[in-house]
């Protein structure tokens, strides 16, 4: 029978405790935890050992471990893979059995010592130590490090193998939103975080700037696919730059009750965000009748020229939110009397927004008055 090894605390027994006796009871906890974990893990290798699984009518360890406890079948196999090969590790298993590292860095040195098993038995008291003492993403750097060193040909495996399992999903949710679903290779990660952490820095934000961390990402990530749509090399596809199509009939466009309001891939969108993205767009008229016949396609043609693009740049230079540092190169053009309202597109009705600020004006949380 295991000994519970966590004593019951008494109701109101934390409000007597000190701050430093708080500190030394969580630190104390986990290394609890640590301790009955790695019981748990030694009980399941003699288990493997035995194959007492078996007679218990079970055709492998992991699907005893998933019956048993309910873990999925991948972090079952992690655990049984763990339990058998800290048979070969003695210095971690002990330095686990104390609670001197936790599962997590027992991990990372079980696969630490799969590239090289015989240089990692040489060297465990070591690493044993240094994963005791060092915090986790040093000790990630330093077991990466180890195993270049140790490894080399199967780390070069192992990032090409990385490399091969690159991929990135894009999908609507029955929610209405789109899904961004990637695995990259660390090189390649490194490159997105540092291009979306420099648009998302926290002292670059307007004070009025009230996004969380992860909205911030999120739309510094739709400012450079913008960005490389409207300023990149990027390539022609019938006789075109990439492009997204909106339809919207007139009612919707001019705030009436219409019926079309749909943007390619994405499916419906509010009339609020038709407006938005009218207000700097290439306009083609179709005249229709009843639903689906066409009876005559306009040209394309652009709300707002090159020229006058340009000129509202010289002007305004970025955003003209006062507060928001966002460059020109990153902004919309708003019509603050909408075209489709009769707004003229002449400059003295034109302004440049950042995509936040355009949002929240047609949304009615900012106005902008004309001059």
């Amino acid at each position: 029978m295991i000994e519970h090894m966590f004593a019951t605390e008494l109701p109101g027994e934390f409000d007597r405790l000190s701050d430093e006796q708080l500190h030394d009871g969580f630190v104390e906890g986990r290394r609890e935890i640590a301790v009955l974990q790695a019981r748990s893990v030694r009980h399941l290798a003699e288990i493997i050992a035995r194959r007492s699984y078996e007679p218990a009518g079970y055709l492998s360890a992991v699907a005893f471990v998933c019956d048993r406890t309910g873990m999925g079948r991948h972090a079952a196999a992690e655990l049984v893979r763990l339990a058998t090969a800290l048979d070969g590790m003695p210095e971690t298993a002990a330095a686990f059995a104390e609670g001197d590292l936790d599962l997590t860095r027992v991990r990372h040195l079980v696969r630490t010592r799969e590239a090289n098993p015989d240089a990692f038995r040489r060297m465990e008291t070591t690493i044993v130590t240094q994963a005791a003492q060092l915090s986790l993403r040093d000790l990630r750097i330093f077991l990466d490090l180890w195993r270049q060193n140790a490894a080399p040909e199967v780390v070069h495996e192992e990032v090409e193998s990385q490399r091969e399992r690159r991929r990135l999903s894009i999908s609507p949710t029955f929610e209405g939103m789109v899904r961004l679903d990637a695995d990259l290779d660390r090189e390649s990660g490194a490159i997105v975080a540092a291009a979306i952490g420099a648009l998302a820095e926290p002292g670059n934000l307007a004070p009025d700037d009230d996004r969380t961390a992860p909205q911030r990402r999120a739309d510094a990530l739709v400012d450079m696919c913008r960005d490389h749509l409207d300023h990149g090399d990027t390539p022609v596809s019938g006789g075109e730059k990439p492009h997204i199509t909106v339809v919207v009939d007139l009612e919707t466009l001019e705030g009436r009750a219409g019926r079309k309001c749909e943007i390619d891939e994405a499916g419906v969108i509010t009339p609020e965000a038709i407006r938005r993205l009218a207000c700097d767009a290439s306009i083609v008229r179709a005249v229709m009748s009843g639903e689906s016949e066409v009876l005559d396609m306009g040209r394309r043609t652009r709300v707002v020229t090159p020229a006058q693009r340009r000129a509202l740049e010289l002007r305004d230079g970025g955003c003209v939110i006062d507060g928001c540092t966002a460059p020109a190169r990153w902004t919309d053009v708003h019509h603050i009397v909408h075209w489709a309202d009769g707004g003229v597109t002449a400059l003295i009705n034109l302004v440049l927004l950042c995509r936040r600020h355009h949002t929240m004006v047609h949304e009615g949380k900012i106005e902008i008055r004309p001059p």
